[in-house]
């Protein structure tokens, strides 16, 4: 049974999803070479999923983790009873989606089986449950590197820490270029983080592929679906949407705003009117990082040259756009002094380039000299780098639910996203 053609006719019957075989081998000659954080094998082998059943009332439902794919998706904590082993399990009312949001999660579940990297969060077992289509992942028990901003580095993370994360970033987005697609939404809300310590990049319904008719093509014009909630983080070529289109190296502009999101705790250009904010990306206003002591607000205009020689300053319009408030929420505050490294700023500035032929390569940038510093890193070293944070576990009060599950056509309540422990924007 299609999950497309799914209908109400038992609440019982759960049926795995058929996918072309075809899909399985297409990335393996590419897994063979040195690729990833760590011991990508070994991370792969401990998360592969495959041994657990596709039987829905082998599943308890524990936690609710946050919402997604415009609030029609539900992450939940669960548990496999016969093994007693946490996963990640996201429940889409397929009742609920139209045509073209059906055919959205069709192509992440076939993009899933086409992907296997050991930094790429996908589906690893998917399957009908009467009118709702189960996605199982492993449980990330940090959850997201922009939910760990907001709850435990309000002022940003380190930078050994954020050059542990971003090298895990770099890895998939190597893997994913070499295959030809445009991610097109990394963030700090799709970088996830397991309880080993092992980094992983989501949001696979933003990618684009780079193929057409058979052939590898330089630029696309595509604008990604729900692109307001991205705006912060596209390049100035793609939100131009002019001839020349975009390619790859969007991706690496996307990942300097998510330095500067990940060094402050903020994210540039966020509260800015979309217009402003191309205008600025156009004239290419950096988001350079902060090294001077906390400031007025009403002197954002004339910012200090940091100890590194780079310019610090952010420009006053984008500055305003990304640190002050409206008058009804908190009282304006700019991020905690640091003293950062000249690497860390030459990072901020080469993936910032206006122009994207001037912006370096996945594969060049983990050259970059930021990154030699996560070679010193173990297990350990990565967990006292994530302290105070702690990974959640299985909660000890009563399930929210025990299959059989909630009727096909009674809406989920909504949950507010500012208490959810995973981001799944």
């Amino acid at each position: 049974m299609s999950f497309l053609d799914c209908s109400c006719i038992s609440h019982t019957q759960v049926q795995p999803i058929s996918i072309e075989d075809q899909y399985e081998d297409v990335s393996h000659q590419y897994l063979s070479g040195d690729l990833s954080t760590g011991t990508p094998h070994k991370a792969a082998a401990r998360d592969d999923m495959a041994s657990l059943s596709v039987e829905a009332a082998h599943y308890q439902l524990l936690s609710e983790l946050g919402r997604g794919f415009n609030n029609l998706s539900q992450v939940s904590m669960a548990r496999h009873v016969p093994s007693g082993r946490l996963v990640a399990l996201k429940s889409t009312d397929l009742d609920q989606c139209t045509e073209d949001e059906l055919l959205q999660l069709l192509n992440e579940v076939l993009l899933s089986r086409l992907f296997q990297h050991p930094n790429l969060l996908t589906s690893r077992l998917v399957f009908s449950r009467s009118c709702q289509l189960w996605v199982l992942t492993p449980l990330m028990s940090y959850g997201s590197a922009d939910a760990l901003l907001r709850t435990y580095f309000p002022d940003g993370m380190s930078e050994s820490l954020i050059a542990y994360l971003l090298h895990g970033v770099l890895k998939a987005l190597e893997y994913l270029h070499h295959m030809g697609y445009v991610h097109r939404g990394v963030k700090a809300s799709h970088i996830l983080l397991s309880g080993e310590g092992h980094v992983y990049l989501s949001g696979l319904h933003s990618l684009y592929s780079m193929v057409r008719d058979g052939k590898r093509v330089r630029t696309v014009f595509d604008m990604p679906q729900h692109s307001p909630a991205l705006l912060p983080w596209l390049s100035p070529e793609l939100l131009r949407q002019d001839l020349h289109g975009y390619g790859e190296k969007s991706d690496i502009y996307s990942l300097g705003i998510v330095v500067c999101e990940l060094v402050s705790g903020r994210v540039p250009f966020q509260n800015m009117h979309p217009t402003q904010m191309l205008l600025q990306k156009l004239r290419g206003s950096h988001c350079c990082l902060l090294d001077v002591t906390p400031f007025p607000l009403g002197e954002l205009g004339g910012l200090k040259v940091s100890r590194s020689g780079v310019d610090s300053g952010i420009g006053e319009s984008v500055a305003t756009g990304s640190l002050t408030r409206t008058a009804t929420n908190e009282r304006p505050q700019s991020p905690a002094p640091k003293n950062h490294s000249a690497t860390l700023h030459n990072l901020v500035q080469v993936c910032l380039q206006p122009q994207p032929d001037r912006r370096p390569s996945a594969s060049a940038l983990l050259t970059h000299a930021f990154f030699r510093q996560v070679k010193r890193h173990t297990r350990d070293s990565f967990l006292s780098l994530m302290y105070p944070a702690i990974p959640f576990a299985s909660p000890q009060d009563t399930p929210i639910s025990c299959p059989p599950a909630p009727s096909c056509h009674s809406p989920s309540p909504p949950v507010d996203s500012e208490e959810s422990m995973w981001d799944f924007s």
